[in-house]
């Protein structure tokens, strides 16, 4: 199950919520009843094995000439 990270537009509690994907997004802050917005960050990803550039473009050595 997907975690969403929740912040009050009105007092700034920020919170994360284990939700469903055909769950209903929160809309009322619990602490002021204030306007939640789902905070959206960067997932963290890493890219192991061949078949990436970033992988498979490094070289053993490299010279500046």
């Amino acid at each position: 199950m997907p975690t969403y990270a929740y912040r009050c537009s009105v007092c700034g509690h920020s919170f994360d919520v284990h939700q469903s994907f055909s769950d209903a997004a929160l809309t009322q802050c619990p602490q002021c009843a204030g306007l939640l917005r789902k905070v959206f960050s960067t997932p963290a990803v890493t890219f192991k094995g061949s078949g990436f550039y970033l992988n498979d473009s490094k070289s053993g050595s490299s010279t500046a000439s």
